[in-house]
């Protein structure tokens, strides 16, 4: 069992998000903790965004031609350990500018190298991709709810050793992944930019566009809700509670994304779905609702990252070539995690020190121009058969 490859990955993405669920909504209030403003925090966040813009499609290619898949996810995790752990003396917000864009090119550069092997995996039936990420997402959740308890214990302070922590058990899980031996392609860089090249100019292109645009609608969410409710009085545990709650919803999605209804949707259909949620949760969420409608507001992380997150996922597994596969990964990620999301988390930084709670609302732009290439999406004749990847 502990030797299965099921297990291995979920062990890694069990790590992974557990380091996640403490930085993601966390990291920003560390900021905060050294006196930084909305503005420098809201810099600072994009920085590691444009990282994991730029240094990501480097790390993929190398994954997509490496001997070994393990290698690149191993070595992004040990340098995000060292990079992390660099953090603590630091109190110059220009350092830590820098420092953000390393730590956000090494910790989410692993994300489409991850993604793209275990697919891999999966596709050869070793295992059920769904079950397996739903398992990080568990992790997220009981990270919120733990650093936000040590937050109201200890001071935000606490927030950077639970990252370096979960830093160093994800270089062990890396370790433990299997190997992932494969015969290297021949090079022919000129021919596969090419390839490359009418990949994305295609419908492929339209999925990118649509899953960057309605995941980058999450900027002003990953940057400021911890600060914005807290500034509404809500404590750390229950801010905690209220990522935690988004992500107990993600986590039934992913279960049941290959079973009924939800196994048969399109990959444009679970983009439309995507689009349409953060619309509606985004718009709602700047009226600063009671703290039960908020409850209710987080279940449309579901549709407005779940969804989102799948249906790309449906959509690449089948219409891009193995040898591209980590490189499609990270394309994705680098627009949706890094272009568009450190744009809005530069804007969110602004709206957020003028508007407060109400600067959610800019969210509805980039998920509204989402969904209309989800559209377009759905009515081009070219679409790839939904994979049975879940």
């Amino acid at each position: 069992m502990i030797r299965s490859p099921g297990f291995r990955f979920a062990t890694y993405y069990g790590a992974f998000y557990l380091t996640l669920g403490a930085f993601l909504p966390y990291f920003p209030k560390w900021l905060e903790g050294r006196d930084l403003s909305a503005e420098w925090i809201g810099w600072i966040v994009a920085a590691g965004l444009a990282g994991r813009t730029l240094v990501s499609p480097l790390g993929a290619r190398w994954a997509d031609n490496a001997r070994r898949n393990r290698d690149p996810i191993l070595l992004f995790a040990l340098a995000a350990t060292l990079v992390f752990a660099v953090h603590y003396p630091v109190h110059s917000p220009w350092i830590l500018v820098i420092l953000s864009f390393l730590s956000g090119a090494v910790l989410f550069g692993q994300i489409p190298v991850i993604d793209a092997f275990a697919l891999r995996q999966a596709r050869d039936g070793l295992f059920v991709f769904g079950p397996v990420r739903a398992i990080g997402s568990v992790m997220f959740i009981i990270s919120n709810f733990a650093a936000g308890a040590l937050i109201d214990w200890r001071g935000s302070e606490t927030i950077l050793f639970c990252i370096v922590a979960g830093s160093v058990a994800i270089s062990v899980a890396a370790a433990r992944l299997p190997a992932g031996e494969r015969i290297p392609h021949p090079p022919a860089e000129e021919a596969e930019f090419s390839a490359l090249r009418r990949l994305v100019a295609g419908p492929f292109g339209l999925a990118l566009a649509a899953s960057a645009l309605i995941q980058g609608g999450h900027g002003f969410y990953y940057a400021f809700s911890a600060v914005a409710w807290s500034a509404q009085g809500y404590s750390d545990v229950i801010i905690g509670a209220l990522w935690a709650s988004g992500v107990a919803v993600e986590i039934v999605f992913l279960w049941l994304s290959g079973r009924g209804w939800l196994g048969r949707l399109s990959p444009a259909a679970l983009l439309i779905l995507g689009g349409a949620g953060s619309i509606l949760r985004w718009g709602l969420t700047a009226l600063a609702p009671p703290l039960w409608a908020l409850f209710a507001l987080q279940c449309l992380h579901a549709l407005s990252f779940a969804a989102t997150y799948l249906g790309f996922l449906r959509y690449a597994a089948t219409a891009v070539p193995d040898r591209f596969a980590a490189t499609g990964q990270a394309i994705n990620s680098a627009l949706s995690g890094g272009v568009v999301m450190a744009i809005a988390s530069a804007v969110s930084g602004y709206f957020f020190a003028r508007l407060g709670t109400t600067g959610f609302a800019i969210m509805i732009l980039p998920a509204a121009a989402g969904l209309a290439v989800a559209l377009l999406l759905h009515r081009n004749s070219v679409l790839p058969r939904t994979a049975d990847i879940d």
